[in-house]
């Protein structure tokens, strides 16, 4: 659309408005990807927590109902050494509260995974041939990028700082998603693990956006119009929108999640690392609040994750990770599709006046 201020993101993407709906796994379906890419935007699918089989059959079923172009999303850390010692001392930490719920302490500790970008899931890109691939936590070895960009793939991924952002414009990246620290789920650092550099987007676009020549993607805190006329005013060419995605009736997020979108307060989120061992922003629940949002004794990413299975089993409210980004009061009742919709046409209005 012309009426845009910056067309080089819709041009290079081939969608027709600036909004990329965010990969949020766990919480992201077929069904939200298709209704987003319906309404001209980019629609995501998230891949980290789906088996090889599982992320066939979900690009299967996009591919199906829509030629638009799509967007799949994955991580690319790297798995930690194993740490048995420090896997039971977070167990230890955790024991009160197994006694307490009555779940069984001395059975095996489940396994908490997420899989990070590798040759079979590079594999499928080269069969489905995405139009975009993104990335979290920087970007995957260069002959695994290299095998990624000769699909025609355009490369996205998160930059949490300034330093960042050069670092993945030098690497390959066609475009650089700014993501402040108001954002939900998982912050993307990967150069630092110093939360103390994190910054808020309305700090951090611009300064982004004056470092990096390819197109700037604003991520965190942006729930409403608003929020997209703002971002686009610091020089954004396009805005990704996770958390205001929670509340359509696409998204699968368990019931507890759920209350608590609706019903915490606007400051009730902070960023913990004791849902999988790296910083991510959530609302506040009993464990954060107990044990403290973010604790050392938490193992190395993904691994965290495991011993609070059987305590979420017991306590889902309590003890599993309920991300949202810090805009989610904004949210609305709609379908992805109406959301979508609403919010391009609603910052037209605002770009207009």
């Amino acid at each position: 659309m012309s009426s845009w201020p910056d067309t080089r993101l819709l041009d290079l993407l081939g969608i027709e408005v600036p909004i990329i709906q965010a990969p949020m796994a766990g919480a992201t379906t077929p069904a939200m990807v298709i209704a987003a890419n319906e309404a001209g935007a980019l629609g995501s699918l998230p891949a980290a927590t789906l088996s090889i089989e599982q992320l066939r059959e979900a690009l299967t079923s996009i591919r199906q109902a829509s030629q638009r172009p799509i967007n799949v999303n994955f991580f690319c850390h790297q798995p930690p050494q194993a740490d048995e010692a420090r896997d039971r001392r977070w167990k230890d930490l955790l024991e009160p509260y197994y006694r307490e719920l009555g779940a069984d302490f001395d059975a095996p500790t489940p396994v908490s995974n997420r899989a990070p970008f590798n040759d079979a899931a590079c594999e499928v890109v080269e069969a489905f041939r995405p139009e975009v691939v993104s990335f979290h936590f920087g970007l995957p070895e260069k002959a695994l990028l290299d095998r990624v960009k000769a699909t025609g793939a355009k490369v996205l991924s998160s930059a949490t700082t300034v330093e960042e952002a050069v670092w993945l414009e030098q690497h390959g990246c066609d475009a650089i998603i700014a993501m402040g620290i108001e954002a939900g789920g998982h912050r993307g650092m990967f150069l630092s693990d110093d939360l103390n550099s994190q910054i808020g987007l309305m700090a951090l676009l611009p300064q982004i956006v004056d470092a990096v020549s390819v197109p700037v993607i604003a991520a965190g805190g942006i729930g409403d119009a608003r929020g997209i006329v703002a971002a686009l005013a610091l020089g954004a060419c396009a805005v990704q929108i996770g958390t205001a995605y929670l509340f359509t009736p696409e998204a699968t997020v368990s019931a507890s999640h759920y209350r608590a979108l609706r019903h915490a307060q606007a400051s009730e989120t902070a960023l913990t690392n004791l849902f999988t061992g790296r910083p991510a922003r959530g609302i506040v629940n009993r464990v954060m609040r107990e044990l403290g949002a973010i604790n050392p004794a938490a193992p190395a990413f993904p691994g965290a994750g495991g011993a609070l299975m059987p305590l979420k089993a017991k306590d889902e409210a309590g003890f599993a990770n309920l991300w949202a980004g810090q805009a989610f009061g904004l949210g609305r009742e709609l379908p992805a599709r109406q959301l979508t919709e609403s919010l391009a046409s609603q910052a037209l209005k605002r770009l207009s006046r």
